[in-house]
């Protein structure tokens, strides 16, 4: 289902609270002007978030960055493409939810515009699709690094059907996260 706010098309995806977004563009031949997020239509379309903290990646081609999650401080986060194309993805991890370890993904581009609405309760990554990206973030929670948690992005479990890049490239920290099924993890 899509609800269109003011200059936005929020779109339902396969897991309740994860939302695909789609700001609309304006454009000549100047360039183009879009909102990328306002407060009075996200409400509208019943994302109630505050964010408190806006974060910034720059990652080179098949770079893999997750999947993370905080323990004790869940972050919800309103993620975008300012640069570059990447494969965006999160994993549902609250444990009373039907879609428990689902998972859903999404090009996002900096050509598209297109955001990804991801809630509390989810672990979140994504894969560099273009020569190099730039990844936005806007958090409803500060980042607390000694409550970070991860699982692995190859979990059979979780069954992630990544785009094929050639080599990916992990962090030592993400190469060594538990299995879905191995994770204590109390959403």
């Amino acid at each position: 289902m899509h609800k269109q706010v003011d200059n936005f098309i929020f779109k339902e995806t396969s897991i309740p609270d994860v939302y695909i977004i789609e700001p609309k563009k304006i454009g000549d031949e100047r360039g183009y002007f879009m909102e990328t997020y306002k407060e009075s239509s996200f409400k509208e379309a019943g994302l109630n978030y505050i964010f408190v903290q806006d974060n910034q990646s720059k990652s080179k081609a098949g770079v893999l960055r997750g999947l993370h999650f905080q323990r004790q401080f869940p972050q919800a986060k309103l993620v975008r493409c300012i640069e570059g194309r990447v494969f965006d993805v999160c994993v549902d991890l609250r444990k009373n939810s039907p879609t428990y370890g689902k998972w859903e993904g999404v090009v996002l581009s900096a050509e598209q515009g297109n955001q990804f609405m991801v809630p509390r309760g989810f672990a979140h990554g994504f894969l560099v699709l273009s020569e190099t990206a730039t990844f936005c973030y806007k958090c409803d929670e500060v980042y607390h690094p000694e409550d970070e948690g991860g699982i692995m992005w190859n979990d059979p479990q979780i069954g992630i059907d990544w785009p094929s890049v050639g080599d990916i490239l992990l962090s030592e920290k993400d190469k060594k996260h538990p299995m879905l099924k191995d994770c204590k993890i109390e959403f």
